[in-house]
């Protein structure tokens, strides 16, 4: 495949990528325009929310200036300043990812898989600034030098991910130029990197995936919770649809937080809130129907803080478990043993740092601009905690190993 091919491939992969992420929330959008407003409002309205929204699923802070009879029927304090949401609806970042990824996975299998990446990435530069500037407003505002870096980021990161599974998959020049690189490294440091990026990574992923087990569950328990603050709302069947695409958005968002729960440093709904296995501080808290699933303090909360442990334990075990990974019961060989434990810890910790930070925002004035995890919170308590459980995983696993080997006799 030549250049302009490939050029070209990136470019309309990246034109599907910004129409699926702004077509959704359009279409829902439209939908209420025509059902609820019966189209007597303009309909650019609807499509400068709906650019507002993708934008900010990725990344893109949006100024919002409420009038005074606005901000005084929200009942939010210091409504009538203008004030930034700046909590991105995760869900939008991962289909950008995702699609990304997508078209990573093709471009390394072309000749010009830089190229058609560099192609891919501008592409959704110049569309969002676009999009961006279609949608400025005197009600809301989104960063153009944002708009034109971390969603094109957000697509790059996908991008990058394809790119590099493709290529590892296929025998090209470039995986020979960068094997042999890795191969130059001294066999204590990569075995340890290598180990520490694959276990930080596993549990990086088996936390936000139990967390996001923990949600659907606390949603099934609360089920008449949440089905009373929908009604509560009367948004109609247009609205509430609308609304549940909105929450749906936001479910890796509280995947994060529930996993930030059960490390142990919980998130905030709010400045002076907190939402920990240790205690619950809440306010008033907005009415989302999918808060009405909010874990509550009991004695269950300091169980799920084992659960981090458990995981990493279990995890480190099994990498250790794998053949070819040695082990010596010696100083050096404990030493080096926990130095890959704390190396994974700090992958981990970084990892879910992280997106702790991606994961909360300002939500609203006042208050409200404090929402989600502490990342540097959440670094500490994974560093300590799943460093220790590593630790004592891989060294469980590595005598465990070393017993069940066959004693050599010396005439062998």
């Amino acid at each position: 495949m030549n250049r302009p091919t490939t050029a070209l491939l990136a470019a309309l992969d990246a034109l599907l990528t910004v129409a699926l992420g702004i077509g959704i929330p359009l279409v829902m959008l439209t939908v209420l325009w025509a059902t609820q407003f019966s189209l007597s409002i303009d309909w650019l309205v609807f499509w400068r929310a709906a650019a507002d929204v993708w934008m900010l699923g990725n990344g893109v802070d949006v100024l919002i200036s409420l009038d005074a009879g606005t901000a005084a029927q929200l009942a939010l304090d210091h409504a009538a300043v203008p004030f930034e949401i700046g909590i991105a609806p995760l869900g939008f970042a991962v289909l950008t990812a995702f699609l990304g990824r997508r078209s990573g996975l093709r471009l390394g299998l072309t000749e010009h898989p830089f190229f058609g990446g560099v192609v891919g990435t501008v592409t959704v530069g110049v569309l969002a600034g676009l999009i961006c500037v279609s949608a400025h407003s005197d009600l809301a505002v989104a960063s153009l030098r944002q708009a034109v870096v971390f969603v094109p980021a957000t697509y790059a990161v996908g991008l990058l991910a394809g790119g590099v599974e493709s290529i590892a998959r296929t025998q090209s020049p470039l995986r020979t130029a960068l094997r042999e690189r890795l191969d130059a490294l001294p066999t204590a440091v990569r075995s340890v990197a290598a180990a520490a990026l694959r276990c930080g990574a596993a549990i990086a992923v088996a936390m936000v995936g139990v967390g996001a087990l923990a949600v659907a569950l606390l949603l099934l328990v609360n089920y008449s919770t949440v089905v009373s603050l929908y009604e509560s709302l009367q948004s109609g069947i247009a609205g509430g649809a609308a609304l549940t695409i909105a929450q749906i958005a936001f479910m890796p968002n509280l995947a994060i937080w529930a996993a930030s729960w059960m490390l142990g440093p919980g998130f905030a709904l709010g400045t002076g809130t907190s939402v920990s296995p240790l205690g619950t501080q809440l306010g008033l808290v907005p009415s989302l129907p999918v808060f009405g699933a909010l874990p509550h303090s009991s004695a269950i909360g300091f169980l799920a803080l084992l659960i981090p442990v458990v995981v990493t334990f279990c995890i480190t075990t099994f990498m250790r478990s794998q053949p070819g990974v040695p082990f010596a019961l010696t100083v050096r060989g404990i030493g080096r043993t926990l130095g890959t434990g704390f190396a994974t810890a700090l992958v981990a910790a970084g990892l879910l740092a992280l997106l702790a930070m991606w994961s909360g925002g300002a939500l609203g004035p006042g208050r409200l601009a404090d929402v989600g995890p502490d990342p540097s919170a959440v670094f500490l308590w994974v560093f300590v905690s799943c460093g220790v459980s590593a630790s004592a995983g891989l060294v469980a696993a590595g005598v465990r190993r070393r017993a069940a080997e066959p004693v050599q006799s010396p005439a062998q």
